[in-house]
């Protein structure tokens, strides 16, 4: 069943991320935390991201702007390394505490609470309009690397602030979406690499069909999505996104999953 949910998840996503705000860990995220351990779950989708990304690099990379790539891109690794380094500190730590709830015992772990809070905050990126109308000028970009990279590290979460950052920097639309998939990509990997002490080679082996059916169903809904660019208007299930975050951060902040 979770290779159903995750691999539709994956391709709807996938669409969305063409001429949407938010990306595909966003949802995919949550998705996987609800049949895996939280820093399990943002390794594994990580992976996902990563492929997808690279197939969407194949597709618009070539117009990437160098200049930004620089002044976003390298800021954003070492800040991705110490956001990827601080999850395996605090993924393994005891319980917050436990409560009682319709004779259930449950606990709520710091990971849990941690990534509940930044759901949170990004799902108020979509839902308050001064925030998603946030945007910074073209000199805040190594902060916006820096921020995009922590927070891709820690969380997976990584497309909002891009967004915020990159929107100001003078790029034509194409340019724009390019330089994002690239700093992305450049995130993913290093986080990838961070991870990669707590994600085994058996969880990799054990989760190959989920993985590679997740994967080509990202790929075919970058397809798409690059086939409809700009063609649509999705604010609605941005909204709707931002809602189902809440409420997932909302389970994860009580220990219910």
């Amino acid at each position: 069943m979770e290779i159903i949910i995750i691999s539709f998840v994956a391709f709807l996503t996938a669409i969305l991320t063409f001429f949407s705000g938010f990306g595909l860990g966003t949802l995919l995220t949550p998705v996987f935390m609800l049949f895996f351990p939280v820093d399990i779950a943002i390794g594994l989708s990580g992976i996902v991201h990563f492929a997808n990304n690279l197939f969407k690099f194949f597709l618009v990379g070539k117009h990437a702007n160098k200049e930004v790539l620089m002044k976003f891109g390298i800021p954003a690794i070492f800040a991705a390394m110490i956001g990827s380094w601080l999850l395996l500190q605090i993924s393994d730590l005891q319980p917050l505490f436990s409560y009682s709830l319709f004779g259930k015992e449950w606990d709520v772990l710091p990971v849990k609470f941690i990534i509940a809070i930044l759901l949170v905050i990004f799902a108020l990126l979509d839902l308050i309009p001064y925030l998603s109308k946030l945007e910074f000028g073209k000199d805040k970009l190594p902060l916006g690397g820096i921020l995009s990279g922590f927070f891709g590290g820690l969380s997976g979460h990584q497309g909002a602030l891009r967004s915020a950052f990159l929107i100001k920097a003078g790029l034509s639309k194409e340019s724009f979406i390019a330089t994002g998939i690239v700093v992305s990509m450049f995130i993913d990997f290093t986080r990838l690499s961070v991870y990669a002490s707590k994600i085994t080679t058996y969880t990799l082996y054990e989760n190959k069909v989920l993985l590679i059916s997740a994967t080509l169903c990202a790929i075919a809904g970058a397809y798409l999505g690059n086939q409809l660019l700009k063609k649509v208007t999705l604010k609605f299930l941005q909204v709707f996104v931002a809602v189902l975050l809440l409420l997932v951060a909302i389970a994860l902040g009580m220990g219910i999953i």
